[in-house]
């Protein structure tokens, strides 16, 4: 099957209210523009200086995910052209995100990363973290960034009865917080593996990346 079939395939599966984030990590350009070519404008990226480079060499149209854990140190590289930012996860980062906006006049739209799994390994704040901090203070005086929805990462495990009910988690705490922050549009969860079973559960937007472009290539 060819990135063109591939992609095709996964499109005749979402409902019309869930946007695809094709992740193009390690891949090459050329990869990224045949998914173009058959329509795809969303990609996801989990490196920053990949996605910078990327960006510089493809076209305009595109928009930028940022997918992957983001280092705060990194961010004044993607402020100029990212389209989303997937992995918020403190405050701090989020100050730094605005910062950055704010030098290329730009508002960033960013989905807060809630802690889902039950691993050690995967990044996030709590539900009562984001809570807090969407009522803080702090946040209402950030003017360039947009928290636009959330973001989960469920436990690599084959248990998809324990997936389900992190995946139930995230729509639960989406619900909660939406009663008083009502821009909240977007639930990112679901990637290859488990995307059908994060639509069923409420996600919005799925991140598919070996299912289009076939396995990562780490070794370049």
């Amino acid at each position: 099957m060819s990135i063109i079939d591939n992609l095709n395939h996964i499109k005749s599966t979402l409902p019309e209210h869930v946007t695809l984030v094709a992740v193009s990590k390690t891949k090459p350009v050329s990869d990224l523009m045949e998914a173009y070519n058959a329509g795809q404008r969303i990609f996801g990226e989990n490196k920053i200086q990949e996605m910078a480079e990327k960006h510089e060499e493809m076209p305009k149209d595109i928009e930028w995910h940022m997918i992957g854990h983001v280092q705060r140190n990194k961010v004044k590289y993607m402020a100029e052209f990212v389209d989303l930012i997937h992995g918020v996860d403190s405050f701090k980062l989020l100050n730094e995100i605005n910062k950055q906006a704010e030098k290329y006049g730009r508002t960033i739209n960013c989905l807060f990363q809630i802690k889902i799994a039950e691993e050690d390994s995967k990044f996030g704040m709590s539900a009562s973290d984001a809570s807090t901090l969407l009522q803080s203070e702090e946040f209402l005086n950030l003017k360039n960034i947009h928290i636009v929805g959330l973001m989960g990462m469920a436990t690599f495990t084959d248990d998809l009865k324990q997936v389900e009910k992190e995946f139930q988690f995230l729509k639960n705490t989406f619900t909660e917080l939406r009663a008083f922050h009502s821009e909240l549009k977007t639930i990112s969860m679901g990637m290859s593996g488990d995307y059908q079973l994060a639509i069923k559960n409420g996600s919005t937007m799925v991140r598919v990346g070996s299912s289009i472009f076939g396995t990562r290539n780490y070794n370049n």
